[in-house]
């Protein structure tokens, strides 16, 4: 069973361009799946109540075109498998005259809080979302290989504004973090993102980045260079 809003481009949802960031589609793409589980009764402190979390293990976004300020839009979503310990979910953004603006496909993994270790789906967890077919677009691997050779760059420490209901850092602020090295002007026509850990307050965040050809691949390591996160932007020019 799939869930949409609807919603109009804001100016504090967009850039210098007066288009939609990269970030703000995230955050339209994580209230979406936010709603539709209040909606099926799966909400965050239903959720919270039963000892366990939702956590984001990855995110593959695929962009044609970022909607202008002022435009209407509507944001869908819908599971499309559970397995194990994981659920996969499909996202999209779309325009007024149902023109896909953008397509993304995500993996979560099931967590006991108690513990910090994926539990096993029970029916009960998630018999009312249903499962909608897959959208049609590429998939690619949730796992992005670092080659070496990458440049470091000046650390610096998570901030309290950056933590979320789980207490650590919100996934879609490491994509604000690796965009501060993308090429002024840049159009990202792919994100993908692999979290590989948790970062929490004060922790520190020490980036690597490498450019290859229409790939930039930012690191967002701890002091001993091992990632909380790895993004992958893909462009094109403007």
């Amino acid at each position: 069973m799939s869930y949409e809003f609807e919603s109009r481009i804001r100016y504090s949802e967009t850039g210098t361009d007066k288009k939609l960031t990269l970030v703000s589609m995230v955050d339209y793409f994580q209230d979406c799946t936010t709603f539709h589980s209040e909606s099926c009764g799966y909400g965050i402190d239903f959720v919270a109540g039963q000892g366990n979390a939702w956590m984001i293990l990855s995110w593959q976004i695929d962009i044609a075109r970022y909607p202008v300020l002022g435009e209407n839009v509507r944001i869908w979503t819908a599971p499309y498998s559970f397995k194990g310990f994981y659920g996969y979910r499909n996202f999209a953004l779309i325009g007024r005259d149902g023109e896909y603006l953008a397509k993304a496909n995500s993996v979560w993994v099931f967590m006991d809080r108690q513990t910090g270790r994926p539990c096993r789906i029970l029916p009960e967890h998630i018999s009312g979302y249903g499962q909608d077919p897959k959208l049609d677009m590429e998939y690619l691997s949730r796992k992005i290989g670092i080659p070496t050779g990458g440049e470091k760059k000046e650390a610096f420490q998570v901030h309290r504004y950056q933590i979320d209901t789980n207490n650590h850092v919100n996934n879609g602020q490491y994509i604000r973090m690796a965009e501060e090295y993308l090429p002024e002007g840049a159009f990202v026509s792919r994100l993908r993102v692999e979290y590989r850990k948790q970062a929490y307050v004060n922790d520190t965040i020490v980036p690597v980045v490498l450019s290859q050809g229409r790939e930039m691949l930012v690191s967002l390591c701890d002091l001993e260079e091992k990632p909380y996160a790895v993004v992958a932007f893909t462009l094109e020019d403007a």
